[in-house]
């Protein structure tokens, strides 16, 4: 067996760069790996497979493929889908299943999102435990058998029966597929929906030669932002390079960070709906859980990974769930797992139930003054010891913070969010304060402590 880093196998998932620490050898023994640990632990001889549109995905499957059904497990392959289009197909099927993606990573990354059971996907202890077992290499032998199902024609059909679009105007929408995954499906049914349907960036190219695929980095979404503004449309939606994450334009070309989206799903659930839980996560805005609060909802604290936010989401019987990042979890008439397509559909949905414009429906919000989410480029070892460094500064001033997730250093009059990233070598941090005085000061004492930390 080759040796395989052990830094792959993270929070969420398992995820590294090709051809360095993920390969087709590496894929090949996760199969074999992952097929006789289903077998052995959860008494399951069947699962399903499919991968992202990313340069290596394809090499990776193919070899995913071959370790699985060496080692005895039965194989339904779903080819080319979104990473939702994998969640619906172990809906429909019952069964655990891989995902091949490095969802918003650089273009050279890539990974596998998997689940042992119908619960969610492997997180946490759950991925160190299969990497101790890995080590074991005490596979099972076997000869799979391998099947095919497209599960696209059914995951259509849940999309469009699970929102209620009006046709009293004609809305015009622009989806920015930043030429990932969503170009293969996107683009056909958001034509299927009767608005004016202007696509960017449409074409499968994961080289991602207009920008990357990540529409929580409002950078990426430039072209987007002055092509809602230039063509004069009523909003503008993109999606990240495997499809389970959204990101919001509104018609001046102002981008609507996901927790503001969310204020916009919360207004619209709340009052009409008896389960008022709504799920959030620690880099949300206080925005959100004052409005929540306003309208009689509760709001409900996790630490951010979308392995864990939308388990939570259902764990803790909540109508709709989201993270900062753009996963969204929507369970007032949907499944509940995070597919950019449909949180993008409940935005056309939104705006075609009333007149406002997009803008329109973030007015009388509370104004606090925030940081988009800063990334600190560290490694995976550093990163650790940093946060541990700043919890402890912490305790020293006696600050009141929250743990869960890093820590977040609540005052009177704003927070401080440090973290480090589950997905990559980075430390992440975030500020918001009722002033800009205030946030600029959080952001500069805590930025200072993590370059100091960082050395």
């Amino acid at each position: 067996m080759e040796v395989i880093n052990e830094e792959i196998f993270r929070a969420y998932d398992i995820r590294g760069t090709y051809p360095k620490t993920i390969n087709e050898q590496v894929a090949f023994t996760i199969g074999k790996s992952y097929g006789s640990y289903l077998q052995e632990k959860y008494n399951k001889n069947t699962c399903i497979v499919s991968h992202d549109n990313r340069l290596s995905s394809e090499a990776l499957t193919q070899n995913l493929i071959k370790g699985l059904v060496s080692s005895g497990i039965n194989i339904i392959s779903l080819g080319y889908t979104t990473t939702p289009m994998n969640y619906y197909a172990r809906y429909l099927n019952q069964m655990p299943g891989i995902m091949v993606t490095a969802s918003h990573n650089p273009k050279d990354d890539n990974g596998f999102k998997f689940s042992f059971d119908e619960r969610g996907n492997a997180r946490g202890e759950m991925i160190q435990e299969f990497y101790q077992f890995l080590l074991t290499q005490n596979y099972d032998d076997g000869a799979g058998v391998m099947s095919f199902y497209d599960v696209k024609e059914k995951y259509y059909e849940l999309l469009l029966s699970s929102v209620d679009i009006k046709h009293d105007r004609k809305l015009r929408v622009i989806i920015d597929c930043g030429n990932g995954t969503t170009s293969l499906f996107a683009p056909e049914i958001y034509n299927l929906i009767g608005v004016d349907l202007i696509v960017l960036y449409g074409e499968s190219d994961a080289h991602f030669p207009n920008h990357h695929p990540d529409p929580a980095v409002e950078e990426n979404l430039t072209v987007l932002k002055d092509a809602v503004v230039t063509l004069k449309a009523d909003v503008g939606i993109a999606f990240d390079g495997d499809g389970d994450r959204v990101g919001i334009i509104d018609e001046k070309g102002t981008y609507i960070p996901a927790d503001k989206f969310m204020i916009m799903i919360s207004r619209d659930l709340i009052p009409t709906h008896e389960n008022k839980r709504i799920l959030y996560d620690v880099k949300c805005s206080k925005a959100l859980t004052d409005e929540i609060t306003r309208l009689g909802g509760v709001p409900v604290l996790c630490r951010t990974g979308n392995s864990y936010t939308k388990l939570a989401t259902r764990d803790e019987n909540c109508i709709f769930g989201g993270e900062f990042s753009g996963h969204l979890y929507f369970r007032d008439k949907f499944l509940g797992f995070d597919s950019g397509m449909y949180a993008g559909l409940r935005m056309v949905e939104l705006l075609s139930k009333t007149n406002k414009k997009t803008s329109e429906l973030l007015e009388g919000v509370p104004k606090y003054y925030s940081t988009p989410e800063i990334k600190i480029p560290s490694t995976d070892t550093k990163k650790k010891e940093v946060v541990e460094k700043i919890k402890e500064y912490c305790h020293n001033e006696h600050f009141h913070t929250i743990e869960l997730d890093g820590v977040r250093v609540e005052m009177e009059d704003g927070w401080a969010l440090v973290r480090f990233s589950n997905t990559g070598p980075n430390i992440t941090a975030r500020f918001e304060g009722k002033t800009e005085m205030v946030r600029d000061k959080l952001k500069e004492t805590f930025m200072n402590l993590i370059e100091k930390y960082n050395k």
